[in-house]
C-alpha cells in the first residue's frame, strides 16, 4: 500500500480515536499527508518491515512500532529509525509476556 494512503486512512482511524503508528519509506509524502504517528525507514520499497525472513529485524521494528504508541503524544510526529537494509545485525526481541 503506498504511503499516502497508509497515512491517510490513520487520519481518519485515530479521528475515531483509535491510535495508529505507520511506517513509511517516503518521508516526505508523510509529512505532508500529516501521518499521526510515523515511523521512516530507509527501506527498498515493498518491505517496510525489512527483508524477508529476516525474523529478529522484523520483531525489532515492531517493537519500536509499540513503543511509539506508548511515547509519541504529538500528531504528525516522524520518527527517523536509524536501520539500513542489509547493514545492520539483530538480536532477538523479547515482548512483555512471552518467553
Amino acid at each position: 500500500m503506498c504511503n499516502r494512503a497508509v497515512g491517510l486512512m490513520a487520519r481518519v482511524v485515530e479521528s475515531y480515536g483509535i491510535c495508529t503508528v505507520t511506517l513509511s519509506l517516503n518521508r516526505e509524502i508523510s509529512r505532508k499527508v500529516e501521518s499521526p504517528r510515523c515511523l521512516y525507514l530507509r527501506f527498498p520499497y515493498g518491505a517496510p518491515l525489512g527483508e524477508p525472513g529476516n525474523v529478529d529485524q522484523q520483531r525489532t521494528i515492531l517493537k519500536d512500532m509499540f513503543d511509539a504508541l506508548r511515547t509519541v503524544d504529538c500528531a504528525g510526529t516522524i520518527i527517523d529509525l536509524p536501520y539500513r537494509w542489509r547493514r545492520e545485525e539483530y538480536g532477538p526481541v523479547a515482548f512483555k509476556g512471552t518467553p
